[in-house]
């Protein structure tokens, strides 16, 4: 929706902006926390008992703690550019911002269009009614211009004289537009429950389909108790996952930002809080971890934890130590096999195992490669340049073929014999698996590959063709 310029008049009115998600896309203070629990876990978890003391005084010990880099931040350049004209015009621009004044100044130096500051001290929290009343008494009511972007904000608006949203949901601009006919909108965003979809990524739920391997490889797909147990493991390892996607968000959300891609995620984007994401993710881990233990067994619940604890520590740190974090991506995989063998009660060869290790493997160092190729200099977030490329092409071709070398092995194993009628049939997999390695690793390096393999996986029609040629090579070997 586009807007309309602010109003002109013979005296100029002064234009109060926010800048938490309206300045900015991000939220300075739980940001500025989430970077303090990653460097100092104890003292963020200290620190945050400090909140019953009230907002303000939260927010003054976090500033405290975490400096900004304010030329840095991630401003919205549409209102930078429309504040610039407003500034050369002489119109007197102000800063009203419920964050800490020591993050308020930053940003008003850098910037050097303000002309004064309007913050949270530590003992005031200018936020809402308090933020409303504060510029009432300075300029009177209809004395001013507000720009904001939630419904914190809807109390001044009331008060402003021309009222502007800045990247607010479509709910709120129609409570806003309605209210006010005067009101204008700079910028839109997807619905919360949207954003919320997005940040949960749901086509991910794809990978915990490997729960049902043990099953499908010891022919007991058919059994109703062990596909029921196998079904409650993948919902549950799902909710888990979209719950670890959201806390990994929230860890990366500066780093994401800087990626093409990932820029547009619901966190880096500002479409969805931090404390709403942490509220969802809470609620995905509990309702994950009662479906594993209740509704499968503790031995269930107890690799869910496993997983919860190992994509935690890649989350705070494991995804930045080189090679670690490859390895950790393909044992995350594994285990969900592993998962689901202890749910149906179903025993793991060593070489399925074997061959999971070399395929995930190869999966994992694609990723990271393609995601290497696309992006010039140092990966954001991560400890790797273009450079690693070549290493990371070598070993993870080889560890794809290393994987079809296994199944070729297990193939002409006597324990074949015992779950297919006519094993040789079986050979067949190796060109097919092959060839789809190869097409793979061939798509990775003239760059046509996106950086998530289940995302391509999800897109490419010659891989359901590929996964259809296997079901089929696999069915005519087992009657």
């Amino acid at each position: 929706m586009s807007a309309s310029p602010l109003r002109q008049s013979a005296v100029a009115v002064p234009v109060c902006i926010d800048l938490d998600g309206t300045l900015i896309t991000g939220d300075l203070l739980w940001e500025s926390f989430v970077t303090l629990f990653r460097q100092q876990p104890l003292m963020a978890m200290l620190l945050a008992l400090s909140v019953v003391k009230g907002r303000a005084h939260f927010k003054r010990r976090v500033a405290e703690q975490v400096a900004i880099d304010p030329g840095d931040l991630p401003y919205r350049q549409e209102l930078i550019d429309e504040l610039n004209g407003l500034h050369r015009q002489g119109v007197p621009l102000l800063l009203a911002t419920a964050s800490h004044e020591s993050y308020a100044r930053a940003v008003s130096t850098h910037l050097g269009i303000f002309q004064e500051v309007v913050a949270s001290d530590g003992r005031r929290n200018v936020s809402g009614r308090a933020k409303a009343a504060m510029l009432v008494e300075r300029f009177g009511e209809g004395g001013f211009d507000y720009i904001g972007n939630d419904w914190a904000d809807v109390p001044v608006w009331r008060m402003a004289a021309t009222p502007t949203v800045v990247g607010g949901s479509p709910g709120l601009v129609r409570h806003l537009t309605s209210e006010r006919s005067n009101a204008r909108v700079l910028a839109t965003r997807r619905s919360p429950i949207a954003a919320l979809l997005a940040a949960i990524r749901p086509h991910q739920w794809a990978k915990n389909a490997l729960v049902f391997i043990p099953i499908v490889a010891g022919h007991q797909l058919l059994q109703v108790n062990a596909l029921w147990s196998a079904t409650l493991t993948f919902v549950a390892f799902s909710l888990c996952a979209s719950a670890i996607y959201i806390l990994n968000d929230i860890s990366d959300v500066r780093a994401d930002r800087k990626h093409s891609r990932k820029s547009r995620r619901p966190f880096a984007a500002g479409e969805l809080s931090i404390p709403a994401g942490v509220a969802v993710a809470a609620a995905l881990l509990l309702t994950s971890g009662l479906l594993a233990f209740v509704g499968v067994s503790w031995q269930v619940g107890a690799i869910l934890g496993v997983y919860v604890l190992v994509t935690s520590a890649y989350t705070l740190r494991l995804k930045r130590v080189p090679v670690a974090d490859v390895f950790t991506l393909t044992g995350l995989y594994v285990l969900r096999i592993l998962a689901g063998a202890v749910a149906t009660v179903t025993s793991l060869t060593t070489w399925l195992l074997a061959f999971a290790l070399f395929f995930f493997l190869g999966l994992a160092f694609v990723k990271r490669y393609v995601e290497v190729m696309s992006t010039r200099g140092q990966l954001p977030g991560r400890e790797y340049g273009p450079e690693d490329a070549q290493w990371m092409q070598a070993i993870g071709t080889s560890a794809s073929y290393m994987a079809v070398v296994v199944l070729a092995l297990y193939v002409n194993t006597p324990e074949v014999t015992q779950l297919y009628s006519q094993p040789e049939v079986l050979w067949l997999l190796c060109p097919v698996l092959l060839f789809w390695s190869t097409r793979l690793w061939f798509r990775a390096g003239r760059r046509l590959l996106h950086d998530d393999p289940v995302v391509e996986a999800l897109k490419d029609p010659l891989g359901y063709v590929t996964l259809a040629a296997a079901s089929i090579i696999l069915m005519i070997a087992a009657v």
